[in-house]
């Protein structure tokens, strides 16, 4: 069992302006392992590999999985490219999803894989088949310019009576609910620059999120600043908020071939903060090794 039973990451997020079309970034690789279709009973891999591409939905939630001039940025997507290059395909094609619609696009064979830093949570797990933990990613909050009610964590904010804004869709909410917040104080947005704007502009008093989203946000938003992070707590679990690359069920030699790699990464800090450090991630969000997702998933 893992010393971290039911560790949830955060519900991942955001919704961003729709990129039209399918965005195809060379170099940017996915890969699958032996999930048999129907070309001959060859793997998906070997689908892949044959195609030489492999289809990808964000949400376009930076730094995660992001359209800047473009091209697919993000910690994600350039995860990912170094793990389907290393199984031999050599494109991957992304689209733009609203991050609700994330897993329906993917039960529905709209693309492969999800390149989003989705959080691994139960409700999850029962639709989608996850990766290992890329990584780990504590929750602050999003304040006004000098934390004028000195918020510290959710506890706190309750105790101030502050109205915290959190993302449709996203874990977040439930951690206000299991710290006491009415569904009044609790406001939802759908982007991540809402909730910036509502915290600038008084609607809320804080926003929720995990403290790498909300770091590259103040980058633009000079106006607010971030809290040091925290583990919400619910029904006395600690939330650490891992996320992960996500494949359709049936997947599951897909997914494995996929972990090999992935664990070649995250057992090489040198390599892992070389490859998305840029993105705010660095050796204090590399999962543990007894952070897994099988229990993750378990209810």
């Amino acid at each position: 069992m893992s010393e971290f039973p039911n560790l949830s990451r955060r519900g991942f997020l955001t919704r961003g302006a729709a990129v039209g079309g399918l965005l195809t970034v060379p170099g940017l690789l996915t890969a699958c392992s032996k999930t048999a279709s129907g070309d001959g009973g060859a793997s998906k891999l070997d689908q892949l590999k044959k195609q030489g591409f492999v289809r990808v939905a964000y949400a376009n939630e930076a730094p995660y999985g992001y359209e800047e001039n473009g091209k697919l940025e993000g910690e994600a997507p350039t995860l990912h490219q170094t793990i389907f290059k290393a199984l031999g395909v050599d494109e991957l094609r992304p689209t733009f999803a609203e991050f609700d619609g994330l897993i329906p696009g993917l039960q529905a064979g709209k693309y492969d894989v999800i390149s989003a830093g989705m959080a691994i949570i139960p409700e999850r797990c029962e639709k989608a088949l996850f990766s290992e933990p890329e990584f780990i990613s504590p929750t602050a909050m999003m304040v006004k310019k000098g934390n004028p009610k000195n918020l510290t964590d959710l506890a706190s904010a309750k105790k101030a009576g502050a109205t915290v804004g959190v993302l449709a869709g996203a874990v977040e909410k439930s951690y206000a609910t299991a710290a006491g917040f009415s569904e009044s104080d609790i406001k939802t947005l759908q982007k991540q620059q809402d909730g910036a704007d509502a915290v600038k502009g008084g609607r809320i008093d804080a926003f929720v999120l995990t403290g790498i989203s909300l770091r590259w946000l103040a980058k633009t938003n000079p106006q607010v600043e971030v809290t040091d992070s925290f583990v919400p707590v619910v029904d006395g679990k600690k939330q650490y908020s891992p996320g992960g690359a996500v494949f359709r069920k049936g997947s599951e030699e897909l997914r494995d071939a996929f972990n090999a790699q992935l664990k070649r990464i995250t057992s090489d800090p040198a390599q892992y903060v070389q490859l998305i450090g840029q993105y705010g991630f660095g050796k204090d969000t590399i999962p543990p090794t007894s952070l897994k997702t099988a229990d993750l998933c378990k209810a």
